[in-house]
């Protein structure tokens, strides 16, 4: 028998691809308060059936895989430039590597042109031709047509040919933001990334006795245990203390942690982690949309991914990124931030949001020097005292004031000009191994 969760999502996932939904339809049709309509919707949209567009709604859409995450397929390029493709069409489910701007004679568009690769050109028929003779797929645009020779050779060569009303300035900052956009997903660490399958996962049945548990405690040498109904869906968690003091014949299911914290594969890390120290976990099960158990998340897991990501380097460039590349170490464990245009508001002054950004990195940069470099953010109170005009150079101090195993409460001045222009209390939560 289906939950009610269950229903909802094989209703969305029967629906044929563009229909709207929404959370009043949903609890309409299928009979369900809308408090479960919604979070059946949320996870839709989590899992890819779904998708929310600006001014339209939310839309069923195809659901995607995770696979060639780092690249972008023709079919995908088309949907973002709103493109009509004229020929090539069994290639639209290829992946690009890089895209060309051909605004140059044919002889010199040679050395750049390469396969898996994407040529922006206008309205110019034997550039158009070469692209596709060296494997290169081919977008017009300006709202130019192709010619039917050209149509031909892409069908015969299998690469999408696409035009768009956009002109080439605006077409190369929406695929370059696109493929930006795909690395910054790429490098965000997923439950799904590291966590330990069903298969290697050691767990306890509720009908399961506190003498099971210590034999299977003896056997591993771990205390803390998933418990699962009949159907495998989680029911709890067991660890040494529930049992301290219990005969060998109690129930687990009259000593286990009932409604435990639990992980989903699309969460990320760094959410995880947070809930792990907050509670102070060493375990999370890890668990489908229906509760059925997937496998479990630890605490060493975390340690090791985030110190692996932490020897990479970037690849994507996100907003925290930028600001940080901009943030250069002083002396006497401060940071100096440069005001730019970039990072005002409309009355000249830094935006908040950007100054809670350098003040957030100026924290990560001064704790990594001190080798604690597994945290997370928790909280900040931030104070104006001075405006902070376009052009001043910002000094940020921060101080660790409180400090313990799990945690760390740091006071952080921001000087303007030589003057005390802000201020902010920024607690961290450390990660540490057990």
């Amino acid at each position: 028998m289906k939950t009610k969760h269950e229903q909802i999502l094989a209703f969305i996932e029967a629906l044929p691809v563009g229909e709207k939904l929404s959370v009043r339809l949903i609890a309409k049709e299928l009979n369900v308060s809308e408090g479960t309509a919604y979070r059946a919707i949320k996870e839709a949209d989590n899992v890819g059936l779904v998708s929310t567009i600006q001014r339209v709604g939310t839309i069923r859409i195809e659901s995607k895989s995770n696979e060639n995450i780092e690249n972008l397929t023709y079919k995908e390029i088309v949907k973002i430039i709103d493109g009509e493709v004229h020929g090539g069409s069994l290639g639209l489910d290829k992946t690009l590597t890089k895209f060309m701007i051909g605004a140059m004679t044919e002889e010199a568009m040679l050395r750049y042109i390469s396969e898996k690769s994407l040529m922006i050109v206008g309205n110019r028929d034997k550039a158009q031709e070469l692209s596709l003779q060296n494997g290169a797929a081919v977008l017009i645009t300006g709202g130019f047509e192709p010619s039917s020779n050209v149509i031909q050779l892409a069908n015969q060569k299998k690469l999408p040919l696409i035009s768009t009303s956009y002109d080439t300035f605006t077409v190369g900052t929406m695929i370059n933001r696109a493929m930006t956009d795909q690395l910054i997903k790429k490098e965000i660490l997923q439950v799904h990334n590291i966590y330990t399958p069903i298969e290697r996962t050691q767990y306890l049945k509720k009908e399961n006795t506190v003498y099971t548990y210590r034999m299977l405690n003896q056997e591993s040498k771990h205390s803390r245990f998933p418990v699962v109904l009949s159907d495998m869906r989680l029911a709890g968690i067991v660890t040494a203390k529930d049992v301290v003091g219990q005969e060998d014949s109690v129930k687990i299911e009259k000593v286990m942690t009932r409604n435990p914290d639990f992980a989903k594969k699309y969460m990320s890390v760094a959410s995880i982690a947070h809930t792990m120290i907050w509670d102070g976990l060493e375990v999370m099960p890890v668990v489908s949309g229906d509760m059925t158990l997937l496998g479990i998340i630890s605490r060493q897991d975390i340690m090791k991914a985030m110190q692996t990501v932490q020897k990479q380097p970037q690849s994507g460039d996100t907003i925290a990124d930028q600001i940080n590349q901009m943030i250069r170490e002083s002396v006497d464990d401060s940071y100096v931030f440069q005001v730019t245009p970039q990072s005002i508001d409309s009355m000249g002054t830094i935006s908040f949001g950007v100054l809670s950004e350098v003040i957030t990195e100026s924290v990560y940069n001064y704790l990594s020097n001190m080798k604690k470099k597994n945290l997370v953010v928790e909280q900040m109170n931030l104070h104006y005292f001075n405006m902070i005009h376009l052009g001043n150079s910002l000094k940020i101090k921060p101080h660790i004031f409180d400090e313990n195993r799990r945690s760390a409460r740091l006071d952080v001045e921001v000087f303007s000009e030589n003057e005390l222009a802000a201020k902010a209390m920024v607690v961290c939560q450390l990660i540490q191994k057990k």
